[in-house]
């Protein structure tokens, strides 16, 4: 027994270097450098609350939450309506129905750059396939993501479109566990189907409408390569996302103290915002 009393430890052990290499460390080391003025090459300085006070008055930084905001405003109720209205068309019995499955997934799984490249070409200004197509049918071009007032929304549209595959497979899940015996019922009754919808099929489905609004929350609170490749913040900063200012702040200005109390302030700023959501869905489960 004593010879195997360390063997419990030595399967924790790759778990625990992970969580003090990866989590506990960057975390603690970003906490110290909120109060800190360092670039990378010169010596770490203390300021004290200066980096919070730097933030509460930068007006840049309070633009690219707005923005932020602006674009899961757009992007979430697109992503919920999309998703479960494919994930309805593919739970019933169609042909080629894995195919189907297939196709709206495999956006997901294909890499995030890529995808901003082709959306680039597609949205551009002059060369752009969908401006042509307008002007071959006697519209003017649009200024996708050269225009401030829809830059954002191509944005938005686009990440829809590379996401919603995997919150489609979400909702089928959440639409197989409903019993069939409800709908039964319920058309013996003679519910219409929108009303075997709204009384049924979302009430059961909530905890999965729930973990899809979160998700799609985090992931927009995460967005990034988006505006970096396609506006680069642009135009006008209308693009300018929270973590694409933050990046910048630390790796283009090398303002590290001040990009470390950015991210906790915004880290925050998720948390806070998920609770909220939590508590309105159960609130009106």
């Amino acid at each position: 027994m004593k010879k195997n009393k360390w063997l419990p430890y030595l399967f924790v052990a790759p778990y625990l270097i992970h969580f003090v290499v990866f989590v506990a460390f960057p975390v603690c080391f970003s906490l110290f450098l909120t109060f800190h003025k360092w670039n990378i090459i010169s010596p770490v300085e203390f300021v004290g609350t200066t980096n919070y006070s730097r933030m509460f008055n930068d007006r840049m930084f309070w633009k690219a939450i707005l923005n932020t905001l602006k674009f899961l405003v757009i992007h979430i109720p697109l992503q919920l309506i999309f998703a479960l209205a494919l994930a309805e068309f593919l739970n019933r019995k169609i042909k080629l129905q894995g195919f189907y499955r297939a196709a709206f997934f495999l956006p997901v799984i294909v890499s995030g750059v890529v995808v901003t490249i082709l959306w680039q070409q597609l949205l551009a200004f002059d060369s752009g396939i969908i401006n042509r197509l307008l002007v071959n049918i006697g519209f003017g071009k649009v200024g996708w993501l050269v225009d401030p007032d829809i830059a954002m929304g191509s944005i938005a549209v686009m990440a829809t479109w590379k996401n919603v595959g995997l919150y489609v497979i979400l909702f089928l899940v959440g639409l197989q566990t409903v019993p069939p015996s409800y709908y039964e019922a319920a058309e013996i009754e003679g519910a219409s189907h929108w009303q075997k919808f709204r009384h049924i099929t979302l009430p059961l489905i909530n905890p999965t409408i729930f973990m899809v609004v979160i998700l799609s929350t985090i992931g927009g609170f995460s967005l990034f390569i988006e505006p970096y490749i396609m506006t680069g913040g642009g135009p006008l900063n209308s693009t300018l996302s929270s973590v694409l200012y933050i990046y910048k702040q630390a790796f283009q200005y090398y303002h590290m103290g001040y990009s470390a109390t950015l991210g906790f302030f915004f880290a925050l700023l998720i948390l806070s915002v998920i609770i909220i959501q939590k508590k309105y869905i159960e609130t009106n489960d």
